[in-house]
């Protein structure tokens, strides 16, 4: 998720290199960059194989491009899932040329895309939704009383309007950067006249003092950084909630298995 612009007071001519620095540690970008790293490579290799006289079509091309550009992110240490997608996109490419399908169709696709994940090539944080058990699981954590809950990347809204309809005396709040999935949200709470609120943002904007609970369904590649945050903005007495990703700085104070078989729910006390 993408930060929205910070006030005009902190901008500044250092702003952007810090910005640069950040958008070139993103692996998207990365990918991206390697990728176009490989061509130079694939042409001098393509040229060795013509000189053998060995067949070249473009499939060899595509192979040759996405296996050097698999072998460099491993060499970088990218994610794991970063290689077969390197390996596969020059191909990809060429299928979706072969088909010849219209530019209108890719343009609508992207910006679906774009809408419903939004930065998620930074954050490495995608679209997970979570299910009933889990919602009720924390539903058994929430402390009684008047409480503030807030579901940081809450998607299409399900959990924070759920604990909204089963816990009136809660402050049932969602924060998501997202424009569609939190559009979805936040018109499912005016159709069904809840008091559950949603925020359009980056939750490591907000302050977690704010808050007696905290859940976060996100990515083992974000969970460093919310345990930093937690650990340094949340108060004695609150509860910080994350399903399925656990935090490897602390051992988690317990654990939940909402479903059978199915991921953890973590919870650390403060």
């Amino acid at each position: 998720m993408s930060r929205p612009d910070r006030p005009a007071s902190r901008r500044g001519s250092a702003a952007a290199p810090t910005g640069q620095r950040r958008l070139l540690r993103a692996p998207a970008v990365q990918a991206l960059l390697i990728q176009c790293g490989a061509v130079l490579p694939t042409l001098f290799l393509v040229y060795l194989l013509a000189t053998l006289r060995l067949p070249v079509t473009l499939l060899t091309v595509a192979l040759l491009q996405g296996a050097l550009a698999a072998l460099v992110t491993y060499k970088l240490e990218l994610a794991p899932w970063w290689r077969p997608i390197q390996f596969l996109f020059p191909v990809a490419l060429l299928g979706a040329s072969a088909l010849r399908l219209p530019p209108s169709l890719f343009l609508g696709g992207f910006l679906f895309l774009l809408v419903l994940y939004w930065s998620t090539f930074r954050t490495q944080v995608p679209y997970y939704p979570s299910r009933l058990a889990v919602w009720q699981a924390v539903e058994q954590l929430l402390p009684a009383g008047a409480v503030r809950m807030i579901d940081i990347g809450s998607g299409l809204g399900g959990l924070v309007l759920y604990l909204a309809r089963r816990r009136p005396d809660a402050d049932c709040v969602g924060i998501e950067l997202a424009p569609l999935p939190w559009a979805v949200s936040a018109v499912r709470a005016r159709l069904a006249g809840s008091a559950a609120r949603f925020l359009r943002g980056d939750y490591e904007l907000l302050d977690f003092a704010q808050f007696d609970l905290v859940f976060a369904y996100l990515s083992p590649a974000a969970m460093d950084g919310l345990w930093r945050k937690a650990s340094a903005e949340m108060r004695p007495g609150t509860v910080l909630l994350s399903y399925e990703f656990a935090i490897v700085a602390r051992a988690p104070d317990r654990t939940l298995a909402p479903v059978e078989g199915g991921p953890p729910l973590y919870a650390w006390y403060f």
